[in-house]
Parts: structure tokens; C-alpha cells; sequence
């Protein structure tokens, strides 16, 4: 039972006007509206690839330097990763904070297809977003702790080339999240929702054929073409496809297939992913790859080698924290759209044609459910070595793919910032409950330590290899 003394001083100290004000952790995020439009914008506008984000890096960590956070840079042998903390003592508190864009993909802020002619990437999943709300969390979070004099201390993960390069994957390898109680994330969509969503595992390579280049119509029985070697790989892989359980996914691009027809290209080269929800299926479905990749070699006279790029575990589900960020989430409420906003965002719907969604489910909040999703991400290796939850904002137009022109346009305007903003609100509002319960951290930690198992041990997809920080040049 509390003494007679500590419940006067909580009293005093609940009707003192400082205390009201830090008691409103989403006031603060609000206070941040502009900032996190600017930085959003400013990312959106650079659109830098994997492993290549030194202007984004830069001014997310310029921007926590600014408040305060002492920052680690170059973190996992990564120049663009970096990590920043404020506090002392207490739980720690990751958020976890991404801002690579995608190759290929170009578009303006307009409602209609509109590519640009000098932009050839574009934040088509968000992560400019992402990078800008998670900075405002926690800078929220950190004056929240500062105001109230909670100790603990919170800390943002800046965590490059999410898209096919696995940043977070080098990171978890390194350790960097080992002291860390819960981890925060979260990801733009089409709607809002803090569902217990896991994710498949994958693992991806680049398969390099080299063969013996000739006159194709001259003297074609002095070539070995590296074409030819490719596209057995691949004709095998497909008909492997039929024999493969329900919850796997391949798909592949030749991203080198020779310049002129009348050349036997001596050198090609195939990028493949491999994906399913269980990291050992993934395994053994790459032994098949490879398998597949050596025979095709022998059948077509080349010769064959692979890199590995990237590999992901699967996201492991925390229902505890889950049930929690839902609560937050379900509390603050969707987007509401401007009329200038909706007007924008009806032509953007018009593009869909028949998979169009109601527009004003961007104002709700989706129920709570555990399900699988098929996408994958490297947040997954970080659920592996820390209780870790996530949410979904509506920064696009419902109805809106990941990694389309219509998301490339949408996070670039007020909607996708006004997500952002949501998602900060989200990730504070859960960072206070855990700073302040700590029934709550046991009881995610019970649930982590159960769903890893006795004697867990880590196992990266990537093995030993170092980060391809040049894999999108």
C-alpha cells in the first residue's frame, strides 16, 4: 500500500500545470505538425536508394541532434545507419525509423500519372513518411520523459535500404538491439489498423551466367550463351512453382540479358526472391534454387556464381503489445480529409477502376486480428531479438497498392503526412504506457521469451556477409 506522503507528492504532482501539459504526450506530436511535413517532404523530394541515403540520414539525425539526442553514426558497418538516445536509466524504447526509396518508379505529387523525366526512384512504399514520423515520436517521446522526469530512455533506430538491401538485418546482427526492452515501427497503407500481422520470410540473390560471346548468325557453335543459361534457370524454377507449398512466392527479373541480337551475349544475370512464412522452408526452397541454377549451367555449357542480397525472418507476433498500440490506435481515431483533400484523393480512387475502396474508410480504424501478410520486411529480424510491434496508418488513398505511382504521389502530399502524424500520435502514445507500466513490459517479455523457446538461437538469412552497399548503383 502507498504511504500517506507518496500519495500527497502524485496528487501535488498530478494537479501541478506541468504535469497536465507532459500528460498530453499527443499535444506535443501535434506541436510537431510542421516539422514532420518538412522532413517528410524533403525525403520525398530527395528519393535516395538503399545503402545510398546520406541527404536523408543526414537530416534526420541533424534534426535529432537538435533536440538534444547524442547520435551514433555509421552504425553496422552501414555509413547511412545510425543510432540516437535521449535519457538515462529506465527501459529503453526503440522506434525504429526508414527512409530508402524504390528504383524504377517515378511520379509527381499529381492525382494523375505523371512520371518524371529526370527522377527515376520514389518513396512508393512510404518510407519517407515513415522516416518523419517516427522522428517526431520520438522526439515527443523525449520531451514527455523530459517534462515528467521519467527515467528511461528512448531511442531511434535509423535503419536504411528496408527495400531489398535488409539494413535492419546487419543491425540485429550486430547486437544494436539487445538492451532494448520493445521496439516501435510502423509502415504506410491505405488504412489504419494495429492488427497482429506477421510477414513471410525471404532471402534473394543475383544469379550471374557467363558464357562465350560470337557471332550469332556467323559462327553461333563458338558461342555459349549466358541468355541461354538464364532462362533455363528460369523455365526450371517455373515448373518448380507446382510443387511448392501454399505460402511461397518467387518471382524474379533478368536484370542483364546481352545489348544485340546478332551478339551471344557472354554474361547475364537474374535477380530472384524466394519467400514463405517459415525461415527453414525458405532454406529449403533456396537449396532447389541453386540446384536449379547449376543445372542450367551444365545443360547450356556457362557457368554460374550467385550473391546473396538480402534476407529477411519472418515477423514475430507480440499480441501483448499488439492488443496495446490497437487501444492507442482506436483512441486517436482515422484521417479526416480537407475538401480540397478529398477532391484530390477521388481522382487518385478514379485510377483504380473497379478495385477502388470507399474513400472515407481512411477515416476508420480497422478491427483488431491476426493474420498473415505476405509481404516481407527486416523489421522481422528485429521481432527476433526484441518484443516488437508495429503499426498501419492511412497516408495513401484507400484502395491504394505498396509500390505504385498513386503511393509514390500520395506520400508526397498532406494526406500522407497527415498519416505520419497519426502514426506518431500511435507510437508516443505506446511508448508512455510502456515507460510507465512496467507489468506491461514483463508481460510482453513473457510472451517474446515463450514464442522464441528454449535455447532460441539466432539465425540470419544472410549468413556472414557484409552489408551490398552498392547494390543499388
Amino acid at each position: 500500500m502507498k504511504s500517506t506522503t507518496a500519495l500527497a507528492i502524485m496528487s501535488a504532482l498530478l494537479a501541478s500545470p506541468l504535469y497536465a501539459q507532459a500528460a498530453d504526450p499527443v499535444a506535443e506530436v501535434s506541436a510537431q505538425k510542421d516539422r514532420t511535413a518538412r522532413v517528410a517532404q524533403q525525403i520525398w523530394d530527395w528519393a535516395e536508394l538503399g545503402y545510398l541515403e546520406s541527404r536523408s540520414s543526414g537530416l534526420l539525425q541533424d534534426e535529432l541532434e537538435g533536440e538534444g539526442f547524442a547520435i551514433k553514426p555509421g552504425v553496422a558497418g552501414i555509413p547511412t545507419a545510425f543510432v540516437a538516445e535521449w535519457g538515462t536509466g529506465g527501459p529503453v524504447i526503440g522506434i525504429l525509423a526508414e527512409y530508402d526509396a524504390l528504383p524504377g518508379i517515378s511520379q509527381s505529387g499529381s492525382a494523375a500519372r505523371d512520371p518524371l523525366a529526370d527522377k527515376h526512384a520514389g518513396h512508393a512504399c512510404g518510407h519517407n513518411l515513415f522516416g518523419a514520423g517516427s522522428l517526431t515520436a520520438a522526439i515527443a517521446v523525449k520531451r514527455w520523459l523530459e517534462q515528467t522526469g521519467t527515467p528511461g530512455r528512448i531511442r531511434l533506430y535509423g535503419t536504411p535500404a528496408e527495400e531489398g538491401g535488409s539494413g535492419k538485418v546487419y543491425m540485429a546482427r550486430a547486437g544494436l538491439f539487445e538492451d532494448v526492452d520493445v521496439a516501435l515501427h510502423w509502415h504506410a497503407d491505405d488504412e489504419n489498423s494495429a492488427a497482429a500481422q506477421t510477414s513471410l520470410a525471404n532471402r534473394s540473390a543475383k544469379f550471374r551466367f557467363r558464357g562465350v560471346s560470337a557471332h550469332a548468325a556467323g559462327a553461333p557453335e563458338r558461342g555459349r550463351s549466358a541468355l541461354d543459361g538464364v532462362e533455363a534457370m528460369n523455365m526450371m524454377v517455373n515448373m518448380m512453382r507446382e510443387h511448392t507449398s501454399m505460402n511461397t512466392r518467387i518471382h524474379y527479373v533478368i536484370t542483364e540479358g546481352g545489348s544485340a541480337p546478332n551478339v551471344v551475349p557472354d554474361f547475364a544475370e537474374v535477380f530472384y526472391y524466394v519467400r514463405h512464412s517459415d525461415a527453414d522452408e525458405v532454406r529449403a526452397l533456396w537449396t532447389r534454387l541453386e540446384a536449379a541454377a547449376k543445372g542450367a549451367a551444365l545443360g547450356t555449357d556457362t557457368k554460374v556464381e550467385w550473391e546473396i542480397i538480402h534476407g529477411n525472418n519472418p515477423l514475430l507476433v507480440n499480441q501483448t503489445l499488439a492488443r496495446v498500440m490497437d487501444a492507442k490506435l482506436q483512441s486517436l481515431g482515422g484521417i479526416e480529409y480537407t475538401a480540397e483533400e478529398r477532391a484530390w484523393a477521388e481522382e487518385i480512387s478514379r485510377s483504380f477502376g473497379t478495385n477502388a475502396e470507399p474513400i472515407d474508410s481512411a477515416a476508420k480504424v480497422q478491427p483488431y486480428e491476426t493474420s498473415l501478410g505476405y509481404g516481407s520486411t527486416d523489421v522481422g529480424d528485429v521481432s527476433w531479438a526484441t518484443p516488437t510491434v508495429g503499426v498501419r496508418t492511412a497516408t495513401w488513398v484507400p484502395g491504394t497498392s505498396a509500390h505504385s505511382w498513386q503511393a509514390v504521389a500520395a506520400s508526397g502530399n498532406s494526406i500522407g503526412h497527415k498519416g505520419a502524424q497519426l502514426a506518431a500520435k500511435a507510437l508516443t502514445l505506446t511508448a508512455v504506457e510502456l515507460f510507465t507500466n512496467p507489468g506491461l513490459r514483463a508481460a510482453a517479455r513473457a510472451e517474446f521469451d515463450a514464442s522464441r523457446g528454449e535455447g532460441y538461437e539466432y539465425l540470419s538469412l544472410l549468413g556472414d556477409r557484409d552489408p551490398p552497399l552498392d547494390f543499388r548503383k
